[in-house]
């Protein structure tokens, strides 16, 4: 059985007092929670910081971004081994707002998707689809599109070591989210995309998440699918009790 993955992407907000005692809430309750992978991922220059509160602690550390390159002139821009310097575990990459703001394309993603797994860090590699593709019933071209790209060059050891996040790119800060069946009907054909490439055996191992307005009242319904396997939480990661609400919910299912 997976196990249920939690994490949470604080984007570009709190500042360092405020993450450390988000964090130091967190690690409070989660002591008593098993059976769930929890993470935080806080911008990037309060990542030292927040790794030095929870460390210990069963809570983990994960970045929003990295760069491809390993050192180098770019300004700007961090390692991985800058990442793991400070103890992180995880990066995202490619998240909608990379892909649309900032014009990550599926090769960038892959290119980082290279230099993380080298570097040993565990990737969450995030696919989704606009609300125009899904209502011109694009939903499941565009999404395999993504994964095909984003993954190229991958040995079935690498995949089974890379999280997979579906969040439609409709369900993301707006309060929409997708209803458990359409989420689950995503993440099955993802699943079934990674046995085809990968094989039965990798594909039930990695683990696929879902993102997108993702809360306490909606939780328990949408990590109830079959091919959830966790929660990639914007907002409601921002606050301990929303946050913990969630990861409790996947405990619950784990009992």
């Amino acid at each position: 059985m997976r196990t249920f993955f939690i994490a949470g992407n604080w984007k570009m907000n709190l500042i360092r007092e405020s993450s450390v005692s988000l964090v130091r809430q967190l690690m409070e309750t989660l002591t008593s929670v098993s059976g769930v992978d929890v993470a935080v991922c806080p911008p990037s220059v309060y990542l030292q910081e927040v790794g030095n509160t929870l460390r210990g602690s069963s809570l983990r550390l994960g970045a929003q971004n990295v760069s491809a390159a390993a050192e180098g002139a770019f300004t700007g821009e961090i390692s991985c081994g800058m990442l793991k310097d400070v103890g992180c575990q995880y990066v995202i990459l490619g998240h909608s707002e990379r892909r649309t703001l900032y014009g990550e394309t599926d090769a960038m993603v892959n290119e980082k998707l290279h230099a993380v797994l080298k570097a040993g860090l565990i990737p969450i590699v995030c696919v989704g689809e606009t609300l125009a593709q899904r209502e011109a019933g694009e939903t499941q071209k565009v999404v395999r599109e993504q994964c095909t790209g984003s993954l190229a060059g991958l040995t079935g050891e690498q995949m089974a070591k890379t999280v997979l996040a579906y969040e439609p790119v409709w369900a993301i800060g707006t309060g929409k989210t997708a209803s458990p069946a359409q989420a689950e009907e995503v993440h099955a054909d993802i699943r079934d995309l990674l046995s085809s490439q990968f094989g039965a055996a990798v594909a039930n191992q990695v683990v696929i998440q879902y993102g997108g307005s993702v809360k306490a009242d909606n939780a328990a319904e949408l990590l109830g699918q079959p091919n959830i396997d966790g929660a990639l939480v914007g907002g409601a990661s921002l606050k301990a009790d929303s946050f913990l609400a969630i990861v409790h919910a996947a405990a619950a299912i784990r009992k």
